[in-house]
């Protein structure tokens, strides 16, 4: 199977092992790696609440999507991870922007914790 590592200079880069995101040709289908809210030009966490924290996270999730040639209409699966259920309400209303039609199917868990101590972060599954 042949995969192509997907990355783009406007989102984070990995702080860990992984990419930003895995691209399988044969299927067109793009894996995206959780995003936190990380500023891709300092690499810090966005400052401001969980909504401003989620909507970092959603435009650095569309950055991978544009450099994989897809966008958030190609989206099939995310998860969301969030340190505290209670800013799910938040969440859910800057996530919602990003998917005006026939949004993807989602799971949303409770973590203890998150990298670099963030509220947030959402990983996605696109299908070009």
């Amino acid at each position: 199977m042949h995969r192509s590592v997907i990355e783009s200079l406007q989102a984070p880069k990995a702080i860990g092992p992984y990419s930003q995101a895995i691209s399988v040709p044969a299927t067109r289908m793009v894996f995206l790696s959780g995003q936190i809210p990380l500023d891709p030009a300092t690499g810090e966490l966005v400052p401001g609440d969980v909504g401003a924290q989620t909507a970092q996270v959603m435009k650095n999730l569309g950055a991978v999507l544009t450099a994989a040639g897809v966008s958030f209409d190609h989206v099939v699966r995310c998860t969301v991870y969030l340190v505290d259920l209670a800013d799910f309400t938040v969440v859910n209303k800057v996530y919602g922007q990003a998917f005006r039609n026939a949004p993807p199917a989602r799971a949303t868990v409770q973590v203890a914790a998150l990298p670099k101590g963030a509220r947030v972060e959402i990983d996605a599954i696109a299908v070009g």
